[in-house]
């Protein structure tokens, strides 16, 4: 485990071919093609569909006490923040703990409703875990997405627990899991087959 109380976790739902997210993103398909119809895609279905059957998938998903995510899973603003944009969420995003986004660009934090509030970090991705380990305290801190900020931090080292959502069709295209990631040891600790999607978890061992 990282230096801390708490374990560096990661969920990501991800096609059989190991994609996060397909081509062509904008407002209104967050995650670009992948086959669904904007906010009902099909990689997060499981999430929103079939909620009761991946409840303790879904708990241990939003159970983290600080969250990083990479500016490209935050909003499809590029450059400059020249526009108003706080996220995908609404008024009310489903964090409500502190949420620190990667960016080159200097932001004010962005406090919302429910207790979440968006940090920008603009120094690196272990200054961003830093800040989110003084904000979780003993808590655990999820690396949010997308993947290409997941493959960051599995390269870095600083990930301990991998939490992959497996969805049973394949994309193609994309940005995809492990691209630029050297060899992993992986140790499988629980794995659960439901109705859309089969849960798998891996402790990182290096």
């Amino acid at each position: 485990m990282t230096k801390g109380a708490g374990k560096v976790t990661c969920d990501l739902s991800i096609s059989v071919d190991g994609y996060s997210a397909g081509l062509n993103q904008t407002e209104q398909r967050p995650f670009g093609d992948d086959g669904g119809d904007g906010w009902g895609d099909r990689l997060h279905a499981w999430f929103a569909e079939t909620s009761e059957e991946n409840r303790a998938e879904i708990d241990r998903t939003t159970a983290a006490k600080a969250f990083i995510m990479g500016r490209n899973m935050f909003g499809p603003v590029r450059g400059e923040w020249d526009r108003e944009w706080n996220g995908w969420w609404g008024d009310n995003p489903p964090y409500h703990v502190p949420v620190f986004v990667l960016t080159h660009y200097p932001r004010d934090p962005q406090p919302m409703d429910g207790g979440t509030t968006f940090h920008f970090v603009t120094d690196g991705i272990e200054s961003a875990l830093e800040r989110a380990r003084e904000a979780a305290g003993d808590g655990d801190i999820s690396i949010q997405g997308g993947a290409t900020t997941v493959n960051q931090y599995l390269a870095a080292g600083l990930i301990d627990e991998l939490r992959l959502h497996i969805v049973p069709f394949t994309l193609g295209a994309g940005t995809r899991l492990f691209d630029g990631v050297p060899r992993l040891n992986l140790e499988q600790v629980r794995s659960r087959a439901a109705t859309s999607v089969t849960h798998v978890t891996y402790r990182v061992l290096s």
